[in-house]
């Protein structure tokens, strides 16, 4: 089973701004410590401030498993619930092989 990489846009409230940082804060300090996190990033689209961009790497699926299970998984679900104001647009993808692009 290979790596596993999750991407995405979760559009959000413009009044809620805060409250996102907020949110993806609290939630990738609780996440780069679990097993098998590679990565896990949270940022916005340099072409509309409302976007809100995921990127996450994890060892594989069964290092994913615990994390959508996770109780701080299922707080940023809520506030998550909150804060979008559009279209959610997240995708997982397992990886077969992975190198760097530049050298």
């Amino acid at each position: 089973m290979g790596q596993i990489v999750i991407q995405g846009t979760i559009t959000i409230n413009p009044e809620k701004r805060e409250r996102a940082i907020e949110a993806c804060n609290t939630m990738r300090a609780a996440t780069i410590v679990e097993p098998g996190c590679l990565g896990y990033r949270f940022g916005f689209a340099t072409d509309d401030p409302n976007v809100l961009m995921v990127a996450e790497q994890w060892e594989s699926e069964d290092a994913l498993g615990p994390h959508m299970a996770s109780p701080h998984m299922a707080e940023f679900g809520g506030a998550i619930g909150e804060i979008v104001g559009g279209p959610v647009d997240v995708t997982k993808f397992e990886i077969a092989s992975a190198g760097p692009l530049f050298g």
